[in-house]
């Protein structure tokens, strides 16, 4: 038997000689319930955490033989999981290392769900290209949009994670698809977001995006001149159904879209993030000896911490956007802090980076947002809090 199949094989009973009185009954076996959403959630969070891909799809497959629709357990059971792991790594209580093994385990279940029988369906509807921004890892969320389109009934073509824009052209080219869905999770990839989405819509492929990197609200899809925008795969299953997505703009360039980049504070950011790095880092340790005795490890993790930051800088400046930035900080600062290093830790380094980018006003203004909204507790020489 497939294990795909139903797990429960019934043998009829067998019939036997009965005097003429007596009345013999067999009751058919009740079908068991689809289980709560709550509770496999609850079930499933269990055996992921602890790192047990058998029973996560077991139970999984137990769901959908009840009659839980494969659709609900992708996205509110298996992604509200990968959500959660997200959250416990960001507080602090689990590993990166346990991060990792979870995701690792929700992509597999992913994948057993959607070839039960039960999640299959036939295409019928148009054809649809899913990909994440080039330099984007985070696939999960673009493969739970596939499986979803799959199940409803879409042709879909997942392409995964970090798909370089002249690949995606190439396969348009190939393909000639309804539209491109566009998945990122981190903010700064949006300018190759944006020289994506404008690259396929030069080849007259509409593009709907998706994901954390788009802002709340969708703000930065609009911003970028996307055809269409969706906060989860549901929502932009229903928006593909309600009919075909606006025909893009004849001739559109990106530099359209952003007419401040005109200032070249982005271009001259991005371009000097190492030489920033290592100007900020060297101050840092003339600032705060103790820095002086970390290991190679800690430097090498401070110094992508600084890169980190920077990053996020370049890609308010290209938004136009402070709150990118200031939000990047907020989410850094409780990083920080469930890890036992104080939100203050980080003014130092916007300091010495206002220093270094004075003649930039767009750029300093961005970094004095951003400070301001840290806590401005002093910091001792061996970097703690006095």
């Amino acid at each position: 038997m497939s294990p795909y199949e139903t797990r429960a094989a019934v043998a009829a009973p067998a019939r036997t000689t009965a005097p003429a009185t007596a009345t013999a009954t067999a009751t058919a076996p009740v079908p068991a319930a689809a289980p709560d959403t709550e509770e496999l959630r609850a079930r499933v969070w269990e055996s992921v955490m602890a790192l047990d891909e058998a029973t996560t799809v077991a139970t999984l497959l137990r769901a959908l033989d009840a009659g839980t629709a494969a659709e609900e357990i992708l996205l509110d059971v298996i992604a509200s999981v990968q959500g959660r792991v997200g959250r416990e790594w960001a507080a602090n209580r689990i590993t990166v290392a346990q991060e990792h093994a979870a995701t690792a385990i929700n992509d597999r279940a992913v994948a057993a769900v959607v070839l039960h029988p039960k999640a299959r369906r036939e295409p019928t509807l148009g054809r649809v290209t899913v990909a994440c921004v080039d330099g984007e890892w985070h696939a999960l969320p673009a493969r739970l949009l596939a499986e979803t389109l799959r199940i409803r009934g879409w042709h879909v073509d997942y392409l995964g994670a970090q798909v370089p824009a002249h690949h995606l052209v190439a396969h348009l080219h190939r393909t000639g698809p309804d539209a491109v869905a566009l998945s990122g999770s981190l903010a700064t990839r949006l300018p190759t977001a944006h020289a994506t989405i404008t690259a396929c819509q030069a080849v007259g492929t509409p593009v709907i995006v998706g994901g954390a990197a788009f802002g709340p609200g969708g703000r930065y899809a609009r911003l970028l001149g996307a055809d269409a925008w969706a906060p989860d795969a549901r929502a932009a299953a229903e928006r593909l159904a309600r009919g075909p997505l606006p025909r893009p703009r004849p001739g559109h360039q990106a530099i359209d879209d952003l007419p401040h980049l005109n200032d070249q504070e982005y271009t001259l950011v991005a371009r000097s993030r190492q030489r920033l790095v290592r100007a900020v880092f060297s101050q840092l340790e003339d600032a705060y000896p103790a820095m002086r005795g970390y290991t190679e490890a800690q430097r090498e993790r401070t110094a992508e911490d600084l890169s980190h930051i920077v990053e996020f800088l370049a890609a308010a400046l290209y938004t136009g956007d402070e709150e990118l930035f200031s939000g990047f900080l907020l989410w850094t600062a409780e990083v920080l802090e469930a890890r036992g290093v104080p939100a203050a830790s980080l003014l130092p380094t916007l300091d010495l980076l206002e220093r270094e980018l004075h003649d930039f006003p767009r750029t300093a203004a961005t970094l004095r947002a951003g400070a301001a909204r840290l806590p401005r507790t002093p910091l001792t020489p061996a970097w703690t809090v006095e």
